[in-house]
């Protein structure tokens, strides 16, 4: 009975102290969470702010994990360098070192404080970010009340037989001691919370010296795996940014165990076994990390890369974008046009497969069009700072008027690559799901209007290349045709629904949202000819002026 009680107390403050953690994580991250990303953004001129800033905003939310997925989003949009981007990891690890050691000292007696502060500012705040401080500091109350229980739960176990076996046995096989720390700190996602468990075991010195840093290097390898769990669907760079980290931490992980026998009875003779002996391990782990690999940030990256290359590269997709080519404007913006067209080409894919998925219910489509979409938003990122770049270069009026052409573009075909991604492929997603089924005419209309978008997007990549006014006029025609295949459609579909059908009155939503979406797809198409008829005097503030002659 005794045994089960004190599993139970045991489970009940690890368990305490993971919900704490994740108190305190989202308690900042909802109140300061824009702050501390403009952070990140704004702390990596170089290396050493880079990693200041990982540090800071890792003591902050207590989680080396959510600075993961916030520096791995910036790398995936372009916001921030790789190399930048892995010095803030690096300064995130040593940052979670720091917060270990603020939280091992006793501060119990400031738990029932910080609680009190924090349930009054989260109950009397209106603002978002007052509620987010209360609630941190609750979570800060909590985690201190728990490392309390936490240590008094331990006690017994830490002086009974069975873990001085145990112990012993990881002593004798440190491999085994490192694998145990690293599945614990993965299956809690937490590598703070084992380092904080590891640090009350060496406290009654049944630990030695040379287990209390296989441990800890544990904990830090187990701590790297949550981070590239975080990012999977977050795009190539992310995941080559976390994995690089997950590779440093795997090689101190390494260093470790190769020395801990050596270097243990010398650390036994700098400092007691007991809980500083765990903190200092920890700090010293992710310091000479830091040391180690903020020099080899160029080299790191070109190692990542070769062993993560981007998809694109492996499937032979060339980006036309040419960095070379920048200090000739009509190549630069030959070759950024080039691209755009590449795009229209993801987003005709994504309708193509958007139809198919509406007419023969395929279930992973959606899944193949949300990836097309992460392609087509990484694309336009990198048009984008492709022309920041060519910014900088004495450009020629009719250049920069290019310039803004393609761009405009190439923003209007991720317009439409978003309403297929979240409007026609959720509607799919929904005639699977309820079995809805469209009648044989309705099916037809709506097959025609897809083919005749189809049609307009080949036409305006056709227009965009070429500029031919003729083209132009045609494309800004076929709008107008398309408007009266919605309207014709719209017509027959209510007669349908006033004869009863019973496919027309189960699939009427989705009927006459899909046909909406694709009129406002056909908007988008347009706006390519409006620059060129503008050229020539066809075009107005309410468009185009008369398609008398549009035919």
């Amino acid at each position: 009975m005794n045994s089960t009680i004190l599993l139970i107390d045991l489970l009940g403050a690890g368990a305490l102290v993971l919900w704490a953690l994740r108190m305190i994580k989202s308690g900042i991250l909802s109140g300061f969470g824009a702050s501390l990303r403009q952070g990140i953004a704004k702390g990596t001129g170089n290396r050493v702010f880079a990693a200041i800033s990982g540090m800071l905003v890792t003591i902050a939310v207590q989680s080396s994990t959510a600075t993961a997925v916030i520096a791995g989003s910036f790398v995936s949009r372009n916001i921030i360098a790789p190399r930048m981007a892995q010095a803030v990891l690096l300064g995130a690890n040593l940052g979670t070192a720091l917060t270990a050691a603020i939280l091992v000292r006793d501060l119990h007696w400031l738990a029932p404080a910080l609680i009190l502060c924090g349930v009054v500012t989260h109950g009397r705040s209106r603002l978002a970010r007052g509620r987010g401080i209360g609630k941190a500091l609750i979570g800060l109350g909590l985690m201190l009340l728990a490392l309390e229980l936490l240590g008094a739960a331990t006690a017994p176990l830490r002086e009974a037989e069975v873990t001085g076996a145990i112990l012993s046995a990881l002593d004798q096989g440190l491999i085994f001691g490192l694998l145990l720390a690293a599945v614990l700190a993965f299956a809690s996602s937490s590598s703070l919370a084992v380092v904080l468990f590891i640090s009350m075991l060496a406290q009654s010195g049944a630990v030695t010296p040379a287990l209390v840093l296989v441990l800890v290097a544990g904990a830090n390898l187990g701590g790297a795996v949550p981070p590239c769990l975080a990012v999977a669907g977050d795009g190539p760079k992310a995941r080559r940014l976390v994995r690089g980290n997950l590779a440093v931490r795997g090689i101190g992980a390494l260093l470790v165990l190769a020395t801990a026998g050596i270097a243990g009875p010398y650390l036994a003779n700098l400092m007691p076994p007991d809980a500083r002996l765990a903190i200092a391990a920890h700090l010293a782990f992710n310091a000479i990390l830091l040391a180690l690999f903020l020099p080899l940030l160029g080299p790191l990256d070109r190692l990542c890369r070769l062993l993560w290359p981007d998809p694109a590269t492996e499937r032979g997709e060339t980006s036309y974008l040419d960095d070379a080519a920048l200090e000739t404007p009509a190549l630069a913006l030959g070759g950024a046009a080039r691209e755009a067209l590449r795009i229209g080409d993801k987003v005709a894919l994504m309708m193509e497969l958007n139809l198919r998925s509406l007419l023969v219910d395929d279930p992973d489509a959606g899944r193949d069009i949300s990836k097309l979409d992460d392609r087509v938003d990484a694309a336009l990122t990198d048009l984008k700072l492709y022309f920041a770049r060519l910014g900088r270069t004495e450009l020629s009026k009719d250049e920069n008027a290019r310039m803004r052409e393609i761009l405009s573009y190439a923003i209007n075909l991720e317009h439409i690559g978003d309403i297929i991604d979240r409007d026609l492929s959720e509607m799919a997603r929904k005639k699977t799901d309820r079995q809805v089924k469209f009648s044989t005419a309705g099916e037809e209309e709506i097959g025609e209007l897809y083919r005749q978008t189809l049609l307009n997007l080949e036409l305006a990549q056709s227009v965009f290349l070429s500029r031919d006014v003729n083209l132009a006029r045609r494309l800004t025609a076929e709008k107008v045709h398309v408007r009266q295949i919605e309207e014709r459609s719209q017509k027959k579909h209510i007669e349908r629904l006033q004869d009863g059908k019973p496919e027309t009155l189960g699939s009427s939503t989705l009927h006459l949202d899909i046909l909406r979406d694709l009129k406002r797809i056909n908007a988008h198409i347009a706006a390519v000819s409006y620059p060129i008829l503008s050229e020539v005097g066809e075009l107005s503030e309410s468009r185009v002026i008369s398609l008398q002659n549009a035919s």
